[in-house]
């Protein structure tokens, strides 16, 4: 383990921030959308001992990373059965298995950015610190073999600058879009280490649309030809883009926004250059999205190994 490794095993204090004052003065603050509120539940009980955060698309996706950790993790029963802490809604679903929280945020920009806001909240009032947070997920890839994992850079616009817009007030905010570089190394490591799929860091565009805002040919409706599909997505590859998505940039944006360190990592169903539609196997694509679980799972475990081992260290000096 390198010294940077080494350093985030090490307990330290890096609360979760939130930039709202109106928060200080209300008496009771509901989750909704999660089925929570610090009235209504022990939120430093149930989650003042997190320390990583995976989230991802589907329900389905952070049931199985779930017990996937379980497993890795050997904290609990990978066989039991685990709740979804959010059964109070049909928005999202949670699951925890010792420091490790999984959540599902739908699919695009204002779903994730929904859950981010109410997720940050909960850290924020469990008193959580020192989190890692990372999505786990699918995406296109651009000049790379499916099944390529890539691990974000800098998440970009569908203009190919790193930033995210949000109109707030009638007026456009522009956000920053920086990922922690080192945990990107780090997860890149891991990876070489696994020696089990091809591995990349690049830079994610991040889109408002499946169909025309990523330059498919198969939507309903499509203005363009396979020309300016090509000589886009051709532009994009310039400017270092590797793969495309649908929630990177302000998943970024929001994260570095409450000092939450975070990453991105999301494997390539296919390659965009050669093709809009995904044809490989269902167990093909299901293998394929096991990769990013098997990534982030092993850096965790790697983590929580190395913790153990100085506190063990620790306990007989």
């Amino acid at each position: 383990m390198n010294p940077e490794e080494e350093k985030r095993a090490t307990p330290c204090s890096s609360p979760v921030f939130v930039h709202n004052p109106h928060l200080d003065v209300m008496k009771d603050d509901v989750l909704y959308h999660f089925g929570l509120g610090t009235a209504t539940h022990n939120l430093p009980a149930m989650f003042g001992d997190v320390k990583f955060v995976c989230v991802g698309g589907s329900p389905w996706r952070m049931k199985s990373f779930t017990e996937y950790i379980a497993a890795e993790i050997r904290m609990e029963d990978p066989e039991s059965e685990y709740p979804n802490i959010c059964a109070g809604t049909d928005r999202y679903a949670m699951y925890k298995v010792g420091p490790v929280l999984s959540v599902s945020h739908g699919m695009g920009i204002p779903s994730i950015a929904i859950m981010l806001h109410e997720l940050i909240k909960l850290l924020h009032h469990a008193h959580c610190e020192d989190v890692t947070i990372v999505r786990i997920g699918t995406s296109g890839g651009i000049g790379l073999e499916p099944g390529t994992v890539v691990v974000t850079k800098k998440s970009m616009d569908a203009t190919f600058l790193p930033k995210f817009e949000q109109v707030i007030l009638g007026k456009t905010v522009e956000r920053n879009t920086d990922l922690d570089q080192c945990l990107a190394e780090e997860l890149l490591q891991c990876s070489k280490e696994l020696n089990q799929f091809e591995t990349v860091i690049g830079n994610t565009m991040c889109t408002l649309d499946f169909y025309e805002g990523q330059a498919r040919l198969d939507g309903a409706f499509c203005s363009y030809t396979e020309k300016d599909k090509q000589d886009y997505l051709k532009k994009a590859s310039e400017a270092g883009i590797c793969n495309i998505e649908m929630e990177s940039s302000v998943f970024a944006a929001m994260c570095k926004l409450s000092g939450l360190r975070a990453a991105v990592v999301c494997v390539t169903l296919l390659d965009r250059l050669k093709g809009d539609q995904m044809n490989s196997s269902h167990e093909v694509l299901q293998s394929y999205q096991l990769r990013p679980q098997i990534l982030v799972g092993n850096y965790i475990k790697k983590l929580l190994k190395a913790k153990a081992g100085r506190s063990c260290n620790s306990a007989t000096v």
